[in-house]
């Protein structure tokens, strides 16, 4: 394993989770696609970095060197910064300007970096500043609960907090949901018909385009060495 790493859930309704950890070797793992937005801290070799990483609308490959301490605060699906244009920041990590030794700069302001323990206060300070938003009709429809407005309304609310459409969101999941159940054990065939897919290429093409493995690959990794 090249990072150790514990998490935590978080008390802020705007946060999923907040997870520190150190990378123990280099490492290029592929990572999956991601509609949450991520504020990632970097320490290493007595430098300090902090990247806002906007979603990511494909699988792809992360890099990392060994002796990095990381700390990621991952927001809820519906949170962004308004003053940052998400379709600036899909697939992409912008590292903020430094301010000082233990600062960085945002929308003009210096602000203090964030660690483990405080990392809640951290973006509660943000809300407070009106530099995080969270806009409740994207989780909302996430979670199923129809809206009673405009379906255009609702497209543009979802690319504004996101950057991507629902249909986008939806075959992220269902790929992700395919993932889960041949982790499970379940059989390709099988889970071609419970994900709701046409056929097994199109499964394939499914979880390589958005988990970055194929269906047999997914099935080789759950296997112990």
């Amino acid at each position: 394993m090249s990072i150790i790493a514990e998490e935590r859930i978080s008390d802020s309704p705007y946060v999923e989770t907040i997870t520190h950890g150190r990378t123990v070797s280099d490492a290029s793992p592929i990572r999956p696609a991601e509609i949450h937005w991520h504020m990632v801290l970097v320490k290493q070799h007595g430098n300090t970095q902090l990247l806002v990483v906007g979603p990511w609308t494909s699988a792809g490959v992360i890099s990392y060197t060994e002796g990095a301490e990381i700390l990621w605060i991952k927001l809820k699906p519906g949170t962004f910064m308004p003053h940052m244009p998400t379709r600036n920041f899909l697939d992409v990590e912008t590292i903020l300007p430094a301010a000082a030794s233990q600062s960085f700069w945002l929308n003009g302001s210096a602000w203090q970096f964030p660690d483990y323990e405080n990392a809640d206060t951290f973006v509660d300070r943000l809300v407070r500043n009106d530099m995080l938003v969270c806009d409740p009709v994207v989780n909302a429809v996430l979670q199923g609960h129809p809206q009673e407005m405009p379906s255009r309304t609702v497209r543009h609310r979802f690319l504004r907090a996101t950057g991507l459409t629902q249909s986008h969101i939806r075959q992220m999941k269902r790929a992700q949901h395919a993932q889960t159940l041949l982790q499970q054990g379940v059989s390709i065939l099988d889970t071609v018909d419970e994900a709701g897919y046409f056929d097994q290429p199109h499964l394939t093409r499914s979880l390589k385009h958005f988990i970055g493995y194929t269906p047999a690959q997914i099935i080789r990794l759950r296997q112990p060495e």
